[in-house]
């Protein structure tokens, strides 16, 4: 089976690549911007028809796109989220080849959700913000573009190789700040939110799985169970062994507060993050996961203790 993987240079992407790389019935064609893909090609700018071109010589049997943008305005957003999947799913509209399209999807689409609740794939999406609105956007294009296609919504992803601007990538580096300097207290907010963690390398068995199955539509991909931030914060304090006091420095919800390791401020010299986690999600997300069970047969292996053990190691690495 040739697969051809769009985005393999990203962070989900280098773990997807890893996964059907090990596959000995695969054969892998990586498509990006990167000098070090096998064939350049920017879907924000790229025309269908050139896309076209290259599927009808490649001819793959399944197409994984893992690209997109997960910082920016609203315009770059909907160019790299949003105009590139409708690049992706025109050339296949186009293409002889017949390929199938597993599109990574993200949990920001369906926005908040009620405390204690479990978010089903039949849930009215409500973005609360521009990130999310255009992966929904995107989601939405390929559902309705009439292919072989499954989106798999990916919740939070965590483990080796997170971004440092993420929540548990920040809080890492916190720690790992605070150890180099021997500070014996350390003041962290945000951590009122709850999450749904779930290992990349979990996400990447679950592409590997969506694209041998017929699955179609969404299915999420997540762990099942909300950690709080503050939770996820005394494990890595743990797996660190980092002795030292973590303060909290969370008010009511609402406030605006300081981000994730940065000392408390007076109020008129606050940075203005807002509260509980800059997603658009609100204070609360968890997947309900058994769709990806019944219809993959995939469940999460890695848990959170182990995700954060190899967060923490590469920050230590920095030490």
């Amino acid at each position: 089976m040739r697969v051809l993987l769009i985005g393999a240079n990203g962070y989900i992407g280098r773990f997807v690549a890893d996964r059907l790389l090990a596959d000995p019935a695969v054969q892998l064609t990586a498509l990006g911007r990167g000098d070090d893909a096998d064939v350049r090609f920017d879907l924000a700018s790229g025309s269908p028809g050139a896309l076209t071109r290259f599927l009808d010589a490649v001819h793959p049997g399944v197409v994984v796109n893992c690209a997109g943008a997960t910082r920016g305005g609203a315009r770059e957003l909907t160019r790299h989220n949003t105009v590139a999947v409708a690049t992706v799913c025109e050339a296949l509209r186009r293409s002889g080849c017949g390929a199938r399209l597993v599109q990574i999807g993200c949990s920001a689409e369906y926005g908040p959700s009620q405390p204690g609740s479990s978010t089903a794939e039949d849930a009215v999406p409500r973005p609360g913000g521009p990130y999310g609105v255009s992966k929904l956007a995107a989601t939405e294009l390929v559902l309705g573009s009439g292919l072989d296609a499954v989106v798999l919504r990916v919740f939070s992803p965590a483990g080796p190789g997170t971004p440092a601007g993420s929540p548990l990538g920040r809080l890492a580096e916190a720690m790992r700040r605070a150890m180099q300097s021997g500070d014996g207290e350390l003041k962290l907010g945000g951590l009122g939110a709850q999450r749904d963690f779930v290992d990349v390398r979990d996400v990447a068995r679950a592409v590997h799985a969506a694209s041998l199955s017929a699955a179609q539509g969404v299915i999420n991909i997540g762990s099942g169970r909300a950690v709080r931030l503050r939770d996820a914060a005394a494990v890595l304090a743990r797996v660190a062994g980092y002795g030292g006091a973590l303060h909290e420095l969370d008010g009511p919800p609402g406030a605006l507060r300081p981000a994730i390791g940065h000392p408390r401020l007076e109020p008129d010299h606050a940075p203005q993050v807002a509260y509980p986690y800059p997603d658009g999600c609100g204070s609360w997300q968890q997947a309900d996961v058994r769709t990806a069970r019944d219809r993959l047969g995939w469940r999460p292996r890695i848990g959170l203790e182990e995700s954060l053990a190899d967060i923490w190691m590469e920050a230590a690495c920095r030490i």
